[in-house]
């Protein structure tokens, strides 16, 4: 005799092939990043720093830019570094690069890198930025031939995906053990172009850094993807002129766009690789904004390093604070002396006393503005300032977290929500499975946070629980629905895949809209997606369900449940 299939068995066999958790299908975790990148930002393109989307780092030298290239009045033509006016008028070779006007604020790196690299991609209010830069060992740069444009070698590869709805960003860094990229060839976001794309999905597996060990948090922490430093070059930063100044056109213009910080904006890192790896720095982090100060007029700043040594740099001034500790002692030493640093490899041109005078390159009142002669932030200012970003710094401050919590469905900045919530019975199914009826709970749901129509980072949790009909029919009590708990599966225990009871109830978990099959990317919609589950019901019976929405975070907040309450009974009066 057959044994009869059991009330786990025949919901998963119903419902099994959407009971499935977004980016669960690999350990890997480039891999993992990948997928769970995809479920927030959507497809992600490839990794390409050339072609009409994208844009040459120069390097600019008392005012002219700077290329590598054959000097032609030397027998041999050997490579030598041309500078030449805005005009494209050679004003001298030279053999070397010490110095340059605008030397990067990163660490770690070449001071004045030149011909790097960066590519951009949008999608709606989506965008990537792909950075191949440039670098050696060597803090200064030769006249090598890595250094001309056309060589197409790089050290470092990274990108940032960016929602400017939601404040969602995301970073990847190339593999550590690497020392030498191509940008000829086109980079495969990690985790593949979906989940079947098993090629790409090897290959990004050698390509990028699962351990996350740069923690790119720090200095793209502003609330934007880019930090507005001198050495990306942005037409408003570090001209005289602003966007009139005929040098501006050595710059990238606005081809990174704009973003104002404010300190109430969301902003969340996407990955929970990273968050892992750095969620120290991501829970201490605060944005602040200093009323009635000369620098928070148009933006906030945080205890990262745009606070820390971008504002330094910017406003050229020293890291100070009266009476630190000893730890903040040691760390505020540190960063005088990569300030130093990178102040020993910056032109006296472009210097407040030079004759250029961009430096420093935003001054109160008038940002980046230095036509208007503005004065320099005073000592009080810069105290001011410099408590708040390190962090020892009073109620004036007006300290917020700098990163914000994962919305739940619903709730935050994410308004959209279930709806068209029914229970149908449909007819028997076949007698080997049971003799009982289905009971179909269906509604209909637009993940439309961001405005990602392929978004998939959101699924339901299904709690029923089965009682006896009442004579005379009538509503049920709240207390007889599921409760929130055990719809969140706070003591789930797992029966059949995604299906088991939690307390008192039986759960199916993680479901998705119809036919989005384990491990399949969706396909982009504008329209609400239909979801359902089937329930076998018996006659005489009430089935009472409590429905919860869920987001999984990808970060180490986990998954956070909507708190709304989707709630609906189904009496089978077979009877009638």
């Amino acid at each position: 005799m057959a044994r009869p299939t059991s009330l786990y068995e025949l919901l998963l066999r119903w419902n099994g092939e959407v009971l499935w958790a977004p980016a669960t299908a690999s350990t890997d975790p480039v891999t993992k990043f990948g997928d769970e990148a995809r479920s927030v930002f959507g497809p992600m393109p490839d990794g390409v720093c050339t072609g009409p989307a994208s844009r040459q780092l120069g390097l600019e030298v008392e005012g002219n830019v700077v290329e590598l290239e054959p000097n032609p009045s030397k027998t041999g033509s050997p490579l030598e570094f041309a500078h030449r006016d805005i005009n494209g008028r050679l004003v001298k070779w030279t053999t070397e690069i010490n110095r340059c006007d605008k030397p990067s604020l990163a660490g770690g790196v070449t001071f004045c890198a030149m011909n790097s690299r960066i590519g951009l991609v949008r999608r709606n209010h989506v965008q990537w930025l792909f950075l191949c830069r440039k670098s050696t060992e060597s803090p200064e740069i030769k006249s090598d031939p890595y250094w001309t444009a056309t060589d197409p070698r790089f050290s470092r590869y990274s990108a940032i995906g960016f929602n400017d709805l939601t404040g969602e960003i995301a970073f990847l860094d190339g593999r550590k053990d690497r020392s030498v990229f191509d940008w000829t060839e086109r980079f495969p976001p990690p985790g593949g172009s979906s989940y079947s794309d098993d090629t790409g999905r090897r290959a990004a597996e050698d390509l990028y850094d699962g351990g996350f060990a740069v923690n790119c948090a720090l200095c793209h922490d502003n609330k934007k993807p880019a930090v507005v430093d001198p050495h990306m070059q942005q037409a408003r930063v570090g001209y005289f002129g602003g966007r009139n100044d005929q040098r501006a056109a050595f710059g990238l213009g606005n081809f990174l766009p704009g973003r104002i910080a404010r300190p109430d904006a969301p902003f969340r890192v996407v990955g929970s690789g990273f968050t892992d790896a750095h969620g120290g720095t991501l829970a201490e982090a605060r944005a602040f904004m200093i009323k009635d100060h000369s620098c928070s007029g148009c933006h906030s700043l945080t205890t990262l390093e745009s606070g820390r040594r971008l504002a330094a740099d910017a406003v050229g001034r020293k890291p100070f604070v009266q009476n630190p500790t000893v730890p903040l002692n040691s760390v505020l030493f540190a960063q005088n002396v990569a300030l130093g640093l990178i102040n020993n490899h910056k032109t006296e041109w472009a210097s407040a006393s030079g004759a250029g005078r961009i430096s420093p390159w935003m001054t109160p009142d008038h940002g980046g503005n230095l036509s208007e002669n503005s004065r320099k932030l005073d000592d009080d200012d810069w105290s001011r300032l410099s408590r708040c970003a390190w962090g020892v710094g009073g109620s004036e401050c007006g300290y917020r977290p700098l990163f914000t919590a994962c919305p739940a469905p619903g709730s935050g900045g994410d308004t959209f929500v279930p709806n068209d919530f029914s229970a149908q019975v449909l007819s028997d199914p076949t007698a080997d499975e049971t003799q009982a009826k289905k009971l179909r709970v269906s509604w209909k749901y637009l993940n439309a946070y961001g405005d990602v129509p392929e978004r998939d980072d959101v699924r339901f949790n299904v709690a029923f629980r089965q009682t006896n009909m009442p004579p005379g029919g009538g509503s049920p009590k709240p207390q007889e629905y599921p409760t929130p708990d055990e719809a969140k599966g706070t003591d789930f225990v797992a029966a059949a895949g995604g299906v088991g009871h939690s307390g008192s109830a039986t759960l199916l978990k993680d479901v998705s809209f119809a036919g989005h099959k384990k491990w399949t990317d969706p396909v982009p919609s504008h329209m609400a997606r239909s979801y359902s589950v089937d329930v076998p019901a018996a006659c005489g019976k009430r089935y009472l369900f409590r429905i919860v929405p869920e987001r999984f975070c990808f970060d180490n907040s986990g998954i956070r449940f909507g708190e709304a309450e989707y709630l609906l009974y189904r009496d089978i009066d077979c009877g009638r």
